[in-house]
């Protein structure tokens, strides 16, 4: 499928980000304790707070850890009440960018995110302007070493709608779902023992464009400055960046 989000790339921010694994873990944390308090503490019967805690996992997040958001997301006594915002726009290049973000205070985080856009010379899109860009799909990379036999089987057996081979040495099979079919085939690839490397919801550009040289650090560093927000849970883009450029 073109436009689907490359591993390498996800890798390569990932990579990054363990470098700031404090962050991490607190963004991972805000979101186990919003899913708690929308939806209870039981991830068998709250869906949002089960793949919070699936996210916080690959994340490498300890159980206990784990285990303190949900207690403290689940206790009326905690006062924290965060809501879900997306907004949208075009970034440096004329990229496409889909934040999600919960937070506390609107106002804060909204002006976070229009200082962020405006250092690049670039604002805030209107609701809508980019959301159509992307659709919302079941995200799954799987250890790009396994079969690809085995993989394609078990993957479209439990409903993936696309399986998509990988690229080179160190790239992952990504396994494309619908929203409501994602947690069936997360489940099916688990007990057939296929390593997943990670697994979302995400939002997937319809189409992508690549970028090479200047351009990788320009974008680099604008995302880098969105997911360093406390208000970021998420950022989606429709750039895929040339390998040899992030590595430099």
């Amino acid at each position: 499928m073109a436009g689907h989000s490359k591993w390498a790339n996800i890798r390569h921010r990932k990579d990054r980000q363990d470098k700031k694994r404090g962050v991490m873990w607190s963004k991972c944390s805000k979101a186990i304790m919003a899913a708690a308090r929308q939806g209870g503490p039981d991830p068998d019967t709250n869906l949002s707070l089960r793949y919070a805690i699936d996210e916080a996992k690959y994340a490498n997040m300890p159980k206990d850890t784990i285990n303190r958001a949900i207690d403290k997301g689940a206790g009326a006594a905690s006062g924290e009440n965060f809501e879900e915002i997306t907004y949208e726009g075009f970034g440096p290049c004329g990229v496409a960018v889909l934040i999600d973000a919960l937070t506390d205070n609107k106002n804060r985080t909204v002006t976070d995110m229009r200082t962020i856009f405006k250092k690049v010379g670039c604002s805030i899109g209107t609701a809508g302007s980019v959301a159509h860009m992307f659709q919302t799909r079941g995200q799954i990379f799987l250890d790009g070493e396994l079969d690809e036999e085995l993989v394609m089987e078990q993957a479209l057996e439990a409903g993936a709608e696309d399986v998509i081979a990988p690229e080179g040495e160190g790239d992952a099979w990504t396994v494309l779902t619908s929203p409501t079919e994602f947690q069936t085939v997360k489940e099916a690839l688990e007990k057939a023992e296929l390593k997943i490397i990670e697994a979302q919801i995400a939002k997937i550009p319809n189409d992508t464009h690549e970028f090479t040289g200047e351009d990788v650090g320009k974008l680099m560093a604008f995302f880098e400055a969105l997911e360093d927000n406390d208000d970021v849970q998420k950022v989606y883009w429709n750039a895929v960046l040339d390998e040899s450029a992030l590595e430099s």
